[in-house]
């Protein structure tokens, strides 16, 4: 080869090996945006949480949402998905010290298993990495000419300092204490509480409000680096937990492994097609599925706040705060999917919550410090119904005493944990929640003066409730409890008000409320008769038995009629207005809100009437219009993946509109390819021929090779595996998926 040659394959070689280096394939985690949604439509925005999946130790920086200029301090751990933290980090140079230091900061970098920033101008560069229950910070102080200090902070409880570690406690609400213990890998020079703004000498020991120690450090000091473990036990745990997962200060080998954790967590979804945005909307939808709940297990051991006392967890680990009121819709069935034995230690935990209330009653949204009862009906009864009828295992009978006792001897007032009451006993008479006329005062003190009665959404929430404790009863062989359970799954019928198609609120007499605006009346929230969202929402709240609800609105084409009209119906009044009283009804479609739970299934009952085409239609419409990547991508509260489930449901193709019942709506895939590995390890393949922006509609397909002309599949038709292809197309084809036996299955 002569030298021109040799030099021209040289050079082009070369110019394939750098193109090769500097176009790194992107793994699974890369495709994260946790800022997505972080400035929010109205309430609440997501917060950019770093975590491992469902692991105790999360954190996120303190402050309001993305365009907050400041941060407080630097966060230790959240106590309470999105509302709680607890202790703060405050690393200063200078004279002024402070409890917690609120810091401009710049160049954040943040992923689910790691997080850079810089603070105070620039003065301090911050790298935090963590594993299941301990982290590890390094800082480093810029400003050579002043003095170093790194202060801890708990809001409410105890602090101890010393030259070799900081530990103390946060009291939380009710029995629970959260537990610190942190030590540096720089020797301080001085040990001690803050007092009056300086490092009080000789004292160690501090309790109250904003109890701070204080380490400081020898001037000239460039660079101190932290790890720390949290208890729910005690320090000693904690300091336990810490030497579990961290033998040095190395915060990028602790980022690797968390990379890697979430890699192999967020592998089983796998997809190909759609575009770089749709991907990054999918992977992160699908991480904030791992923020709740949370293990509390530590070294086979957690603590209770259901009765305040420390449990051995005989090697099934213990989880709590999960808001079920959001969760069991489709974050529930997305985890049953993929991970059927994870699912089978949380109902457990309920199991174990109901016992050590001592009441027996199934909780409703258990936390870290208790179950706090709010919102309406007690669907945790649904998620064990769904993981019977999907074959996991469940301990039926017990189950089944803890969700009657939670719905029979609970009181079914909305945020209320009292003892059955007035309204309890009016349901269980007349199969319905009587609403207030006007001016009518409230006579049951189980009410809220706040969240109200919500009469039908309890009603039809208690409905489908009961409809879910039949099925419990009948796995039991209870025949006569499951009959009446049955019964009661049909008390949605005593409020449809035929001449509107409308659920309608009536009083203890019998007589419906009048007038009436479906969008408007019932006060803040609609409390008065719905909950968080109006009367168009919860017309189609009703999963358990929709074939009933097609024939209660006068067959299939009023039924398609309704639900069109609810798509374009407009709001009626300005913005300002609508909002200031239904701030939950947001990311509207006409009165369509995709920003609140009991919407998520609304938009696949198109498949129940013949038509589901719209159904198709309507998926990509709210995929592309609400979930996107950027900081507005996300229409409203997501609760933790109580919204983001459905965004990966939907995603790849199909959503399970009625949990408790062993079914699968197909909608329109976003994918050409999609791969999920099921709990048993064998893989459920969705191919979508053709699919992209414009082919969203199904022109035909097969389940395992054989024809398919149904708008749903069965659990069973692919836990053992399956591959599912949908040839898709620009321009719907109305007969597929339309005939009459074609239908999802129903009560009726």
């Amino acid at each position: 080869m002569n030298k021109f040659k040799f030099l021209l394959v040289s050079l082009v070689t070369a110019s394939l090996l750098g193109a090769c280096a500097g176009d790194k394939q992107k793994e699974y985690v890369d495709y994260v945006n946790p800022y997505i949604g972080n400035i929010s439509h109205l309430l609440v925005p997501t917060f950019p949480t770093v975590q491992l999946p469902n692991s105790m130790l999360r954190v996120y920086p303190e402050r309001s949402d993305y365009t907050t200029e400041r941060v407080n301090g630097l966060p230790i751990v959240v106590t309470n998905h999105r509302e709680r933290s607890a202790f703060n980090l405050t690393p200063y140079q200078g004279d002024e010290l402070k409890p917690v230091r609120s810091y401009t900061y710049d160049k954040e970098k943040l992923t689910p298993y790691s997080f850079e920033i810089e603070l105070d101008d620039n003065n301090m560069g911050v790298k935090y990495a963590l594993s299941h229950q301990s982290a590890i910070y390094n800082i480093e102080f810029r400003q050579t000419d002043k003095p170093v200090y790194v202060a801890v902070n708990t809001r409410n409880g105890a602090m101890h300092a010393d030259a070799k570690a900081i530990s103390g406690h946060q009291r939380l609400s009710g029995n629970t204490n959260i537990y610190l213990y942190i030590e540096p890998e720089q020797t301080p020079m001085q040990a001690g509480i803050l007092e009056d703004g300086k490092l009080a000498e000789g004292k160690n020991d501090s309790e109250g409000r904003n109890a701070c120690a204080v380490w400081r450090f020898p001037d000239g000091t460039t660079q101190v680096n932290l790890r720390y473990g949290i208890s729910f036990i005690s320090i000693e745990q904690a300091k336990k937990n810490l030497q579990r997962e961290q033998t040095d200060f190395d915060v990028a080998a602790l980022a690797q492994a968390g990379r890697d954790i979430w890699n192999q967590a967020l592998s089983r979804i796998a997809v190909k097609g759609g575009t770089e945005d749709e991907k990054t909307v999918l992977y992160t939808s699908y991480y904030r599925t791992f923020e709740r709940p949370i293990c509390m297990s530590e070294d086979g051991r957690y603590f209770s706040a259901f009765d305040g006392k420390v449990h051995e967890d005989n090697g099934v680990p213990f989880f709590t705060d999960d808001w079920i009121w959001d969760t069991y819709r489709a974050a529930h069935p997305l985890r049953l999917l993929i991970d059927q034995q994870k699912e089978e230690y949380i109902i457990d935990s309920y199991l174990r919550m109901a016992e050590q209330m001592g009441n027996m009653w199934m909780p409703t949204f258990p936390e870290v410090t208790g179950d706090t009862r709010r919102m309406n009906s007690n669907h945790a009864v649904v998620t064990v119904a769904d993981a019977l009828a999907k074959g996991l295992k469940v301990d039926v009978e017990k189950a089944y005493e803890a969700c009657r006792k939670g719905i029979e001897e609970k009181t079914l007032a909305p945020w209320s944990s009292a003892p059955a009451g007035w309204i309890d006993s009016f349901y269980c008479a007349k199969g319905y929640i009587p609403a207030l006329q006007a001016g009518e005062k409230e006579t049951d003190p189980n009410v809220t003066p706040w969240e109200k009665r919500q009469p039908i959404a309890v009603t039809l929430g208690t409905a489908y409730d009961q409809w879910c404790l039949h099925l419990l009863a009948k796995a039991l062989g209870k025949n006569d409890e499951a009959a009446h359970y049955l019964q009661c799954a049909r008390n949605y019928r005593n409020v449809f008000k035929a001449d509107t198609g409308f659920f309608h609120p009536k009083d203890k007499d019998g007589n419906w409320i009048e007038p009436f605006d479906y969008r408007f009346s019932g006060g803040v929230g609609a409390r008065d008769f719905y909950g968080e969202n109006n009367g168009w929402v919860y017309r189609w709240d009703v999963p358990h038995n929709v074939a009933d609800l097609v024939a209660l609105m006068g067959g299939k084409e009023k039924f398609v009629a309704n639900l069109d009209q609810t798509f374009t119906e407009p709001l009626g009044m300005s913005k300002y207005y609508f909002y200031s009283q239904l701030p939950d009804h947001t990311g509207n479609v006409g009165q369509f809100s995709m920003a609140n739970e009991p919407s998520l299934h609304v938009p696949y009952l198109y498949n129940y009437a013949g038509a589901p085409w719209k159904t198709q239609k309507r998926i990509r419409q709210m995929l592309k219009t609400w979930f996107r990547n950027d900081l507005m991508g996300m229409p409203g509260d997501e609760d933790g993946g109580g919204m983001t489930s459905f965004v990966v449901f939907s995603s790849l193709g199909f959503y399970p509109v009625t949990p408790g019942s062993a079914s699968y709506n197909i909608g329109s895939p976003l994918f050409t390819n999609a791969k999920i590995t099921l709990s048993s390890g064998k893989i459920f393949e969705i191919e979508a021929v053709n699919a992209s922006e414009d082919n969203k509609y199904i022109q035909s397909a097969t389940l395992n090779g054989k024809e398919w002309n149904k708008p749903w599949f069965s659990h069973d038709d692919i836990k053992n595996g399956a591959k599912l292809i949908l040839v898709m197309g620009d321009k719907p084809n109305k007969e597929w998926g339309s005939a009459d036996d074609a239908v999802p299955p129903s009560i009726d």
